[in-house]
């Protein structure tokens, strides 16, 4: 069949528009004080989803009737990858995790009066929202089928049990997506509101990376009573609609880190063709004139496993074995990419006098979350040996 690798003129304006956009309007921004240890202040937040919303490229993402540009997962991979060309680039166009990956589940599976309570005002910019599924041990990590949070119906309600940990985007979230697994049905997902009784924020957790909102909380439910209307989807389908969810977030960090990864690779290559060391531009040196043809080949390859994968998906599939083999091409190419700047740039690598050093550090756990690589590996391992490919 034919292959074409060439932008629509909207994609390739859109591609522009975004660009221009994180340069001129997102960039400046990075400085800014409102950046703690734990992500931008909710002050900051809001100020960037503003900024984003008067330029038009608030949420592309989600459905035009809740405000974005519909974009499918092709479309998203060109704007996903310009915004994340800055840490705060995909919190000012609404796209970054969990909420970006949180609109998707909830416009494939909430009825439309939990879509109106929920899903437009956070395809807005309006609020924030969590997804609680990581559990201390012995509950559940990388194996979901581990789930030790209970719901329990009783009458008209459930009341759920359990601790997570590990919950991007806790602190400030109006809303949480819990995972919770329901006598004699399975795990099944219930949706409310994180001031409610029976959730307490017990506390932050100090981490490497500081580019998500909220940081990643420590929250335990304390005999919360959710009402059966805010069932998220059907009882006892929670690990299907995990799948539903995860498949596409996963692919979307993918796009967002090559993004942050080529702003790496710019700055390292800028500097190698202005310093000098031994007579020459240090660019000139093969030790470092290698390095930026490897980052170059990694981006490229990364590139691909992530288009392939959103072709893949808007054909209809749930492109599980597409979406870990991107996962595992992509985190680990853009770790490659990140950590040979950080040694182009020498010294400047290691301090915050540089971007490249906070990408670094951002970057490192993107191997871990949305399943680590040695995960993915074993699961694609098992459909190989089975002939099971999607």
């Amino acid at each position: 069949m034919p292959i074409d690798f060439e932008l629509t003129p909207a994609l390739q304006a859109l591609q522009t528009r975004i660009r221009t956009f994180i340069a001129d309007e997102i960039i400046p921004l990075e400085g800014d004080p409102r950046r703690t240890p734990h992500g931008p202040t909710e002050d900051l937040r809001r100020e960037l989803i503003d900024r984003a919303r008067s330029a038009g490229l608030l949420s592309p993402q989600v459905a035009r009737e809740y405000g974005g540009l519909a974009l499918d997962h092709a479309g998203r991979a060109i704007a996903f990858e310009e915004a994340g060309y800055s840490p705060l680039g995909p919190i000012a166009l609404n796209v970054f995790a969990p909420d970006e990956g949180n609109m998707h589940l909830l416009d494939a599976v909430a009825t439309p009066e939990q879509k109106e309570r929920w899903l437009r005002p956070l395809a807005a910019g309006a609020i924030r929202s969590c997804f609680c599924m990581t559990e201390p041990a012995p509950g559940a990590g990388s194996d979901p089928s581990m789930l030790t949070t209970t719901a329990t119906r009783d009458g008209d309600q459930y009341v759920i049990n359990g601790g997570k940990w590990f919950i991007t985007g806790a602190d400030g979230a109006a809303f949480a997506i819990i995972m919770a697994r329901v006598v004699d049905a399975g795990a099944t997902m219930f949706l409310c509101d994180m001031n409610a009784s029976g959730i307490v924020l017990e506390r932050s957790m100090g981490s490497l990376d500081s580019c998500f909102p909220g940081g990643h909380g420590v929250v335990r439910f304390d005999a919360l009573r959710v009402s059966s209307s805010d069932v998220l989807g059907e009882i006892g389908k929670g690990l299907r609609y995990a799948q539903v969810r995860l498949s596409p977030a996963r692919l979307t960090h993918c796009m967002r880190w090559l993004g942050a990864v080529r702003r790496a690779h710019d700055v390292a290559t800028d500097y190698a063709r202005r310093r000098h060391a031994f007579g020459r531009p240090i660019g000139e040196h093969e030790g470092v004139g290698f390095m930026l043809a490897d980052n170059e080949m990694d981006m490229h390859v990364a590139r691909l496993a992530i288009w392939h994968c959103a072709w893949v998906l808007d054909r209809g599939s749930l492109g599980l074995h597409e979406s870990s083999r991107a996962k595992v091409i992509v985190s680990e190419a853009t770790w490659r990419v990140a950590d040979r700047c950080v040694q182009i740039l020498g010294g400047q690598g290691v301090t915050d006098e540089s971007i490249v050093a906070r990408i670094f550090a951002d970057l490192r756990a993107f191997r871990i979350y949305d399943g680590p690589s040695e995960v993915h590996r074993w699961s694609m391992a098992k459909r190989i040996l089975k002939g099971r490919l999607d």
